[in-house]
């Protein structure tokens, strides 16, 4: 096929969409709003298994975390029996036992964890007050953005550092620098030495206990502080939890040993208490999970989103069966004129391929707008890989084609004299 006759078809072709202009604006939108969804749809899937893999991804993929539990308390307590002490979770033993007995292990950060009011002048906020050790930062994926972190000095004289989240320190201190002044914490002020980076496992794992509103204190010092008991009240009763750790962060060596070593504390902690009271998170797992999860998630939103895409090929077949008898008469005029059938099948799949082009265009604008919309005003993240528009359009194309051929396979069967005659 020459150019000139290449171009003829396409402009003949562009003529006919243009003479019916609002029946093809109607079957076009099928097109439209099957692409828009494909790119939209896995954009936020994307978004979302992005951030779930990075939160997951801050805990460390070397790292296997122990978390005290509470178990389930017995239905036979009576109501008598309201103000108690129940002991449970991780302790310091558990601790020097996976340490001295693990060899695959590098780093063992604990922590406590105390639900405090915090107060600096006429301000409070809600907080977790959270007791760790020096070494918190090599298994916390995080850095301090100004001053310090808590240091061995500061163990060795439990002294009454805090080192604030970044949340924490613009709710506290909107105006002014932090490091330096002083925040009560029941009846006790600690001086502030520094401020977390707006990232990290202090942000992400709220779960842990380590929440957007969080302070860092040296361990020694919240044992000292607070103890080990927490007491809880409630209307009619108070009670109380013995709890020594909230949690173990342990950082092995390489990434290999990561499950033997998860399997392995889990051995030690069963052979030394009679209940149940922790729980192992290994991060790499999860990980692992996520990117699974999120290739199942992928496949069932781009299923959904194909079916509108199914739906605009069908109203482009639809269309195209009324456009062939629409155009008998004129059919039968080219094929009395010297047109081959191929002339024919091709100037039909042309006029589809325009349709379904043109709707592709148009949804992959939409496709990539959506997104924007969705991140600027619902704060949600939204990710457009390349291939998601490129492969929408390229479908768009495809369902051109496919549902255009029996169309214009039927116009070029037609009996030329038959079609001469048709009114």
């Amino acid at each position: 096929m020459n150019i000139a006759l290449a171009k003829g078809i396409l402009i003949l072709g562009m003529i006919n969409i243009w003479r019916h202009r609002l029946r093809s604006t109607l079957t076009v939108l099928g097109i439209v709003f099957g692409v828009c969804s494909v790119i939209a749809m896995l954009a936020i899937g994307e978004g979302a298994s992005f951030e779930a893999q990075e939160q997951i991804r801050q805990l460390g993929s070397q790292n296997v975390i122990v978390r005290s539990v509470k178990p389930p308390q017995k239905e036979n307590l009576s109501a008598q029996q309201s103000n108690f002490v129940s002991e449970y979770g991780l302790t310091y033993k558990d601790a020097e036992r996976i340490r001295s007995t693990i060899p695959g292990v590098e780093v063992l950060v604990p922590s406590r964890s105390i639900r405090a009011e915090v107060f600096f002048s006429r301000r409070r906020a809600d907080a977790n007050v959270i007791g760790t050790v020096p070494w918190y930062l090599q298994v916390a994926n995080q850095k301090v953005s100004e001053g310090r972190f808590i240091t061995e000095a500061d163990m060795d004289r439990q002294a009454n550092v805090c080192v604030l989240s970044d949340p924490l320190a613009k709710r506290m201190f909107p105006f002014e620098n932090p490091v330096g002044k002083n925040l009560r914490i029941k009846g006790d002020y600690y001086r502030v030495v520094g401020i977390m980076e707006g990232t990290g496992m202090a942000r992400q794992n709220p779960s842990s206990g380590e929440s957007l509103l969080s302070l860092f204190i040296p361990l020694t010092t919240a044992k000292g502080r607070f103890g080990t008991i927490l007491v809880n009240r409630s209307t009619g009763s108070i009670s109380a939890e013995k709890v020594e750790l909230h949690q173990l962060t342990v950082k092995v060596k390489e990434l290999d040993l990561v499950r033997p070593v998860a399997s392995v504390i889990r051995q030690i902690l069963d052979r030394t208490r009679k209940q149940v009271d922790y729980e192992i998170v290994v991060p790499l797992e999860l990980l692992r999970q996520a990117e699974r999860t999120k290739r199942i998630f992928n496949i069932v939103l781009g299923s959904i989103a194909a079916i509108s895409l199914l739906v605009g090929g069908i109203g482009i077949m639809n269309i195209m069966l009324a456009s062939v008898t629409e155009r008998t008469r004129e059919i039968g005029i080219r094929r009395a004129l010297g047109a081959r059938r191929r002339d024919i099948i091709v100037q039909f799949l042309t006029e589809t391929v325009l349709l379904s082009g043109v709707g592709g265009v148009i949804g992959v604008g939409l496709g990539l707008a959506i997104p924007f919309f969705i991140t600027y005003f619902a704060q949600m993240q939204t990710i457009i890989r390349i291939w998601s528009p490129v492969g929408a359009f390229a479908i768009s194309l495809m369902i051109g084609v496919i549902f255009g051929i029996y169309p214009a396979y039927r116009a070029a069967m037609m009996n030329p004299i038959a079609a001469l005659r048709h009114e």
